[in-house]
């Protein structure tokens, strides 16, 4: 499908995002009985789930529940919508880890879809003895060029309320994450280019492709999974992404260059 709007996705893609969300929500309700079930069950660790821009925590709420049927400690960010870095956003999320990491006495891993997904990355680098690890949803933070979001200009409507502002590249020379990172991305995706979501490769990050939505990432069953096989491994150990072989056609090879960041693949 040939990119009609700068060098984001394509245009049927970005245009279809909202119908295709819908058809991801159904799919996850008609799977809902066999899948929730046989996700890999969680040890009670706390979970902090930040939401994307212009998003609050009723967007998560369906991850959110999946992950509480698991055992884990789920929390919203409380924040509100999300605008942006604003000073109340700055501060609420590191107060917000500073409480969960102080009340339960253990690292907390975070989920963060989209802009929160790089929200999460920022916070695992500023206090990583809080941080379990960081799984993202979808979240841009290899953005080199505004247009290949087509939440760009959404995003500087806002720029007069954000305290803090980054240059491109997003994570320009910077070292990867203290903790162990996942970024679950579709090459689908209608709202960032794919390839934004990459990761470097490294011994504890990786990429999982799922065939999704940008706005059905929080509720496709494949992320879903993906999301709680990574929560699931046992506190300080890590190993590499395998979907059970019955699911594999969900988890799609990446058709990647060689030269691209590692990315985990299903097979």
């Amino acid at each position: 499908m040939a990119r009609l709007w700068g060098d984001g996705p394509a245009i049927p893609l970005y245009l279809t995002e909202p119908g295709r969300a819908a058809a991801d929500l159904g799919l996850y309700l008609a799977a809902r009985p066999a899948l929730v079930p046989r996700l890999p069950q969680g040890d009670g660790h706390p979970v902090l789930v930040l939401p994307g821009l212009l998003a609050d925590d009723a967007s998560t709420r369906v991850l959110r529940s999946v992950l509480r049927r698991l055992g884990y400690r789920v929390h919203g960010w409380r924040l509100g919508r999300n605008v942006g870095p604003t000073a109340r956003c700055v501060q609420g999320m590191r107060d917000r880890i500073d409480d969960l990491s102080d009340r339960y006495g253990r690292p907390v891993s975070l989920v963060g879809w989209s802009l929160g997904g790089i929200f999460a990355r920022d916070l695992a680098r500023r206090t990583p003895d809080s941080v379990r690890q960081v799984v993202t949803l979808g979240s841009p933070f290899r953005l080199t060029r505004h247009s290949q979001s087509h939440a760009s200009r959404v995003f500087d409507r806002y720029s007069h309320l954000h305290v803090e502002h980054r240059e491109l590249p997003l994570e320009r020379d910077r070292a990867p994450l203290p903790v162990p990172a996942t970024s679950i991305y579709s090459h689908l995706d209608g709202i960032v280019h794919w390839r934004t979501c990459l990761d470097t490769p490294g011994e504890r990050c990786e990429n999982i492709a799922v065939l999704a939505s940008h706005l059905g990432l929080g509720h496709h069953p494949a992320a879903l999974w993906a999301v709680a096989d990574r929560l699931a491994q046992p506190e300080g150990t890590w190993a590499p992404f395998r979907p059970p072989l019955v699911l594999r056609p969900a988890f799609p090879r990446p058709d990647v260059p060689a030269t691209a960041p590692r990315t985990v693949a299903a097979a």
